[in-house]
């Protein structure tokens, strides 16, 4: 018994140790925690090398690495805070900016996932911040919550939804998330402002912001830069294209690396480049995958899930929120699809609403919100566990009250 729940213990401490961050004069980083309890589950044989190697999502990782290529000349070349510039500018006050954050990052994580949107997002909230003299936790938050609930909307918006509507052989799969999630996700972007703005009520005022380009750009890398935009928009619309016939035209990680490509082959700062990238991130994610993989070879949940009811909206919200936690979102979604064979729409759209909303709720729910809070160390803005949880668990509890309530029409 000792032997099956060792991952188990694992993982909640997992969850302790970054919730504290430091014991004594010792502080630990979150991509250092989730390291050691990989090397842990290892060195105990609770997953063997081998299976460790095999559970690693290369595709993921690959992804990861050629959105960092992307989104760190952007940051180099300052292209990225031109673009900003475009964006944000009609923003009056700081909370119009931060409206305008959570409504602009959740569009554009339906269409390009959430992870590349918060790759890119985090430096640019950070220096908006900064600019404005906010609070660069808002914005952090803002970005964070936007990304998570705006990919919800859609089958690409991050991988569950993708495994779900390939998975499932959803007919129409834009149509279907449209009718279902369209609507509720509009509300709880709402709701999301409203709440930070509660909840942070002192960074706010009624002073008007003036909006400016003040860093300067690299032409020649911001040329590039621009290129790979491009080449990456243009890959994500073909990979949109193939859903409505319900085909997956490109990998994930043949995306980012293609649009990637233009800035290794003719940047003379590749290798500034490649050097600055967020490797930390990288070694989080290889880690995870082998920690989750031995959380899920205990076979703790697949043991208990079956008391689930699967025809209860209620319950497949709350399961999907508590479950993806320990075992991450998307092996709770394939776990839950074996159990799902031939569910109504509905169903569906509960489970991808349920599983993708947990990102709220913790750092660990969601990819995205390692990539943001560990991105945002580098720039010496440290955004809790604690300070997320308490933000989190609010917009979670509204966030799945207004899907139920929304899923009650149908």
């Amino acid at each position: 018994m000792l032997h099956l729940s060792l991952p188990l213990i694992v993982i909640l401490v997992v969850f302790v140790l970054i919730a504290i961050r430091r014991i004594g004069k010792i502080t630990f980083k979150i991509w250092q925690v989730m390291t050691g309890a990989a090397l842990f589950l290892i060195l105990t044989k609770q997953i063997s090398v081998k299976d460790a190697l095999f559970s690693i999502n290369f595709d993921v990782i690959i992804f990861l690495i050629g959105m960092f290529i992307i989104g760190e000349a952007m940051r180099e070349s300052g292209y990225l805070y031109h673009l900003s510039y475009l964006i944000f500018r009609k923003a009056k006050n700081s909370s119009n900016l931060l409206l305008l954050v959570i409504f602009v990052s959740g569009f554009l994580s339906a269409l390009l996932m959430n992870d590349t949107v918060a790759v890119v997002g985090t430096p640019l909230m950070i220096y908006l911040a900064r600019k404005h003299k906010m609070d660069p936790k808002v914005l952090l938050l803002a970005l964070a919550f936007g990304v998570t609930i705006g990919s919800v909307t859609s089958p690409i918006g991050n991988p569950q939804n993708l495994l779900i509507a390939l998975g499932s052989q959803m007919k129409g799969p834009f149509v279907v998330f449209a009718e279902y999630l369209f609507i509720p996700t509009i509300v709880n972007m709402f709701v999301t402002y409203l709440v930070i703005k509660l909840l942070y009520r002192k960074s706010f005022g009624d002073d008007e912001i003036e909006h400016s380009i003040d860093i300067s750009m690299d032409k020649k890398l911001s040329r590039v830069s621009k290129i790979s935009l491009i080449v990456l928009l243009v890959l994500v619309a073909m990979r949109i294209i193939g859903t409505f016939f319900g085909q997956e035209i490109l990998k994930l990680s043949y995306i980012s690396i293609i649009a990637a490509l233009p800035v290794v082959l003719f940047s003379d700062k590749r290798f500034k480049i490649l050097k600055s990238i967020d490797w930390a991130t990288i070694v989080f994610f290889v880690s995870m995958f082998i920690t989750m993989q031995a959380v899920w070879n205990c076979g703790f949940f697949q043991k208990y899930v079956s008391f689930i009811n699967f025809s209860s909206i209620p319950q497949i919200l709350l399961a999907s929120v508590g479950v993806s936690q320990f075992i991450s979102n998307v092996p709770f979604v394939a776990l839950f699809l074996t159990f799902f064979k031939g569910a109504s729409n509905l169903i569906l759209c509960a489970l991808a609403a349920g599983s993708t909303i947990a990102g709220n709720l913790t750092i660990l729910g969601a990819a995205s919100n390692v990539i943001i809070v560990q991105n945002a160390e580098k720039e010496d803005v440290h955004l809790t566990f604690m300070e997320f949880f308490k933000v989190g668990f609010v917009v979670t509890v509204l966030n799945v009250l207004v899907y139920w309530l929304y899923f009650l029409v149908f």
